[in-house]
């Protein structure tokens, strides 16, 4: 793999903690709520790319979690312990960013997507210590 600072893992966990520092303010803050749930889908998205690119291999260019969770699979199957995770916080991506007919998200589904965020960074963390 080539050894440059895109393709090093450390570099994609440090811009993730950016991402949950963002949420964090945010959600203690009062909101808005959309956009602390979209820092924490950006957060785990990072994590799981930088998990990738510690198991050698490249991410692809994608914001769907459900991706990047199949490529894990194989190479650290203790991820499907966190599919409920990883479908929680993919919700938020469009979701979040745009206008529409989405609903409103509030303090109580804010607090458990920054909870699902905690869960898969304490697991990404521990498992690229390896």
């Amino acid at each position: 793999m080539p050894d440059n600072d895109k393709l090093n893992y450390r570099e994609w966990f440090k811009k993730a903690e950016e991402d949950e520092e963002a949420g964090v303010k945010l959600l203690e803050n009062d909101g808005p709520f959309a956009s602390a749930c979209f820092h924490f889908q950006q957060m785990v998205e990072k994590l799981l790319k930088g998990f990738i690119i510690f198991h050698e291999k490249e991410p692809p260019r994608t914001h769907d979690l459900i991706e990047l969770e199949t490529i894990l699979k194989d190479l650290e199957p203790g991820i499907e312990n966190y599919k409920k995770e990883i479908d929680l916080l993919n919700s938020y991506y469009i979701e979040t960013r745009y206008p529409g007919d989405f609903p409103e998200v509030f303090a109580d589904e804010t607090k458990q997507a920054f909870e699902a965020a905690k869960r898969l960074k304490e697991f990404i963390l521990k498992n690229s210590e390896k």
